[in-house]
């Protein structure tokens, strides 16, 4: 980590306007950088209101405080459909005129104005090949084979997996599972279903039982058909986890970012009585305006504050989508929320052992745009995962190469999927774990700051990786699990917390890691005992990265930033280039960006 030092998300955004101070040119008009920043519309309505390409445009405004309900009526009163009201983040959503976006713009009343974008989730059918499927519960140093009256298994902790929905199956068989409620149009509690399959397989990887695989594998040992195969039990992370599940996505794997702030508003409301711990975000949509003002970033920001630990996968962002160059800053939204754990995906070769891992070419990489954070905060297995199959999904339907299992004559009942969709159920489980563990000792709950330290501090960092890659590393269920243990959070602030000894390494099949023992706190690494100690930043009011006072306990070293000192070893390989930003290519060639910068930018489909 030498030879780094800090660049404010303002030095960030001075970087890309170095990079060239003439816009693209638009067709009919020629707003300038500066006023494109003074805009109370994101990016995405500033392009619509300058080409009209849609006469009707779907929104999310956000009015100025105390003037909701008068910008609400005024808006009906124009003629306007108020689609859903977001009491999360004093917003609403509408469709409204395209022409009528100046006027939004120039309105006393209004404080933001956010393009209701299409979110899409972040899972790729990647190629089938014969490569091996991860083996997920050894890699992450937890036992396949443990009984599961001993072993963790995420029992009590609920899970919100917001998604395409969920079908029951023998891995996901109703009961704990089978909550489910529909967020198209006003929320409603519906049998649950899935159309698409993406949240099943997200549900599966966090809890599914593995039952079928199970006898899959008794059935061929009893018709000699086991020889020396092991037929694998596909078993989720915290098997045990119930799962609530908030139908976001369509058929084809789309929704609406009002829906899904709903659902997170929905989820923070009903907390307590469905008993929601974690929220897992396994989607996302490009980032078009700062954090402060992206409304389902601050929906998040919100959920944390609730005490929920949000998930958000990074995105399939990590290359050039012409070139196939690896690139930066290809973080979505909700994964640019400062307090949220956002997860990029790991190859793991198909191996328990991590010394043949890699972080996988698709997954997107930081910093963020517009604030310049450090993400994505862990990697985790990502990549050819196995997980419960929607049977009557279209995923399941059109991609039938990607079935597996199921004995002859038996329908196939799971399904391989790569991305950092993955990656964040994984993680989902992970955190399930470190819950019922911390549960099972102390009183007093693992606030979601405390949680994402804990994750990172004990991860495994790949050798060779930056930060900007694979955030503080890898992720580590049985070290995880072990610091969550051990963690009093009632101890006094400032004071040692853990109450047993935690050697700082984890053997996998049989060798041994040792930790990262280091923190990305907003931009800046932090190592020592950060993790050891109950600090004021583990807070369930604090937004990750924000100033706080440490005390003498954080060693920092000098120069310790992950948005390096030369900028030019990511700038120069952004993946989007300029267009994101309408910034145009550089007059001085101090940046080239051309080289990486596509014409087109395709966001939607992220089957490839």
């Amino acid at each position: 980590m030498t030879g780094l030092r800090v660049l404010s998300g303002f030095t960030l955004l001075a970087v890309l306007v170095a990079a060239g101070t003439s816009l693209l040119a638009n067709a009919g008009r020629g707003d300038s950088i500066a006023e494109k920043r003074a805009s109370k519309l994101d990016l995405e309505l500033q392009r619509v209101r300058q080409t009209h390409r849609e006469r009707l445009v779907r929104v999310i405004i956000r009015p100025v405080a105390g003037r909701h309900d008068a910008a609400v009526k005024k808006h009906r009163a124009h003629g306007d459909t108020i689609v859903s009201e977001h009491t999360i983040v004093d917003a609403f959503s509408a469709a409204v005129d395209a022409d009528d976006l100046y006027a939004l713009d120039n309105d006393p009343d209004i404080a933001s104005v956010s393009t209701d974008a299409i979110v899409t989730s972040d899972a790729a059918v990647d190629q089938v090949s014969d490569v091996a499927a991860t083996p997920l519960l050894d890699t992450l140093g937890l036992d396949d084979d443990a009984d599961d009256d001993k072993a963790p298994s995420g029992k009590g902790i609920g899970v919100a997996v917001i998604d395409s929905g969920l079908e029951r199956g023998s891995d996901l068989d109703g009961g704990e599972h089978s909550t489910q409620y529909d967020f198209n149009g006003a929320a409603k509690h519906v049998a649950p279903y899935d159309d698409y399959g993406h949240g099943t397989h997200v549900a599966g990887l966090i809890s599914g039982s593995g039952r079928s695989s199970e006898e899959d594998r008794e059935e061929r040992a009893r018709d000699g058909k086991l020889h020396n195969m092991k037929v694998r039990v596909f078993k989720g992370v915290a098997p045990k986890t119930r799962i609530i599940s908030l139908k976001v996505l369509n058929s084809a794997g789309g929704g609406m970012t009002s829906d899904v702030i709903s659902a997170i508003e929905f989820a923070v409301a009903n907390r307590d009585n469905l008993k929601i711990d974690i929220i897992n975000l396994s989607l996302g949509h490009p980032i078009y305006e700062p954090p402060d003002t992206d409304p389902l970033v601050q929906a998040v920001e919100a959920a944390v504050r609730s005490g929920i630990v949000v998930v958000a996968s990074a995105g399939n962002f990590g290359r050039n989508p012409e070139s196939g160059v690896a690139g930066y800053a290809g973080i979505t939204s909700p994964g640019n929320a400062p307090s949220a754990i956002t997860v990029g995906a790991l190859d793991t070769a198909g191996t328990a052992s991590r010394l043949d891992d890699r972080v996988a070419a698709y997954s997107s990489r930081g910093p963020t745009w517009y604030d310049a954070r450090a993400k994505p905060d862990v990697v985790a297995p990502g990549h050819r995962l196995i997980a419960a199959a929607a049977l009557r999904s279209s995923l399941y339907s059109d991609q039938p190469n990607h079935r597996i299992g199921g004995t002859t004559g038996k329908e196939p009942r799971y399904f391989m999927l790569s991305g950092t969709s993955m990656a964040a159920a994984v993680t989902s489980g992970v955190v399930a774990l470190m819950l019922e563990a911390h549960e099972d000792h102390f009183k007093e709950p693992l606030a979601p700051n405390a949680v994402k330290a804990l994750l990172e501090f004990s991860a495994i960092p790949l050798s060779g990786v930056d930060v900007l890659t694979q955030g503080a590393g890898s992720v580590n269920a049985a070290g995880a699990v072990a610091l969550a243990a051990a963690a009093d959070t009632s101890s006094p602030s400032g004071s040692w917390w853990l109450t047993t000894s935690v050697t700082p390494s984890t053997t996998i099949d049989g060798t041994a890691y040792t930790w990262g023992q280091t923190v990305v706190w907003g931009n800046t690494v932090v190592w020592g005992n950060t993790a050891c100690y109950n600090l004021d930043a583990w807070a369930l009011t604090v937004v990750w990265g924000n100033t706080v006072v440490w005390g003498n306990v954080v060693v920092w070293g000098s120069q310790a930033d992950v948005v390096w000192d030369n900028p030019q070893t990511w700038a120069s390989t952004v993946v989007w280039g300029n267009s994101l930003l309408d910034i145009g290519a550089s007059a001085t060639g101090t940046i080239e960006w051309d080289s990486v910068r596509p014409t087109t930018v395709v966001w939607g489909n992220l089957l490839r």
